[in-house]
């Protein structure tokens, strides 16, 4: 988790939200690694987990993720989430929960819905404190009132 931290950090000095995710297989070892990159690109599917889970699969040339854990600072949004139980991962870590859109515990429960072709254990609230203080102070710093 805290390399997700360092690369949310980045993230944030990038002018991105500051969320952070890192993907490691079954032995520990990092696959991707990535901030948020939606400013950068333009693109809107660029969160960090979407990013990680698209760098994982391609630089194993398999879709299935099923021996990775992917920890990511904040609780993911229903797209981070989708592409998470699609790509059949093994567990998700997550530091802060998102009230608003989280898609894992908060607003909602994906892995364990019913149309949810593949179930995950989740792990939440893993340096919270530190994770949520990172998106508050950012938000407060790059956002008007």
């Amino acid at each position: 988790m805290q390399k997700a931290i360092a690369l949310a950090k980045v993230a944030g000095q990038s002018g991105e939200i500051p969320v952070g995710a890192v993907i490691v297989d079954g032995k520990n070892q990092c696959l991707a690694q990535s901030g948020n990159r939606k400013e950068k690109t333009q693109d809107p599917t660029a969160h960090a987990e979407m990013l990680v889970i698209r760098a994982a699969s391609q630089m194993r040339q398999d879709w299935h993720l099923q021996d990775c854990t992917l920890y990511v600072t904040l609780e993911p949004c229903p797209m981070c989430a989708g592409a998470m139980i699609h790509s059949r991962l093994k567990q998700v870590v997550y530091g802060a929960d998102d009230p608003k859109a989280g898609a894992l515990r908060s607003m909602a429960n994906f892995p364990d819905a019913p149309f949810s072709n593949h179930s995950f254990p989740v792990l939440g609230g893993i340096a919270a404190m530190e994770c949520r203080q990172l998106l508050q102070n950012w938000f407060q710093h790059n956002c008007r009132p």
